[in-house]
């Protein structure tokens, strides 16, 4: 890929996808704002979204799905009434840090002993899901200390030739971010009954 150029962009899903496929890094909405993304089995784009970013790696990532299934290598089992309550809150906003197998990259769970899920609901992140055959990468586009952006445009000034591909869809309209719960716990970690509440996975 010739990362000197500006990034395609795109309303179509393929073109997106090729660049997924072919290990590149894209940005894409998600339920508040534009996520950068890649596939969790992609080391060299994994490395290149936090250098992008200045994310240290030691804080992990979260990944997102249209299916848990897609990761069920990763996932340890929890028990049959927690795993309920997360069934339940699928497709939709809320992420939860979701325990994990050996087999799990460090690059995604950080120097956690979990991982940070979210089936979306997002119409074009599902699509997208769908056309890869895989889960995405999601974090915010954005460097570090810089507001998420919330348009293509924002993504384009701030990333620049950082990224392969631009899915031009729309975000979901959601001010905040996804809230965030412990999978064995069902503690909120960001959002929910406390919105102060905060995490730095």
């Amino acid at each position: 890929m010739d990362r000197n150029n500006a990034p395609l962009l795109t309303a179509e899903i393929d073109p997106v996808a090729h660049h997924v496929r072919d290990g590149g890094v894209i940005a894409y909405p998600t339920e508040a704002v534009f996520g950068l993304g890649c596939r969790p089995d992609a080391p060299e784009a994994i490395e290149r979204i936090l250098t992008l970013k200045g994310r240290p790696a030691a804080k992990g990532l979260i990944v997102v799905s249209d299916r848990l299934d897609r990761l069920a290598p990763w996932l340890a089992p929890l028990p049959a009434d927690r795993q309920a309550e997360i069934d339940a809150s699928w497709p939709g906003p809320t992420t939860w840090l979701l325990p994990v197998t050996p087999d799990c990259p460090t690059l995604l769970c950080g120097e956690h002993d979990s991982l940070a899920v979210r089936v979306t609901a997002h119409p074009a992140t599902r699509a997208l899901c769908a056309a890869v055959d895989s889960a995405l990468v999601s974090t915010s586009a954005n460097r570090a200390g810089a507001e998420p952006c919330r348009t293509w445009d924002c993504v384009t000034s701030q990333l620049g030739a950082g990224i392969d591909a631009i899915l031009q869809a729309e975000c979901g309209g959601r001010d905040a971010p996804s809230a965030i719960r412990d999978a064995r716990t069902g503690a909120w970690l960001r959002g929910g009954p406390d919105p102060d509440a905060n995490t730095d996975h």
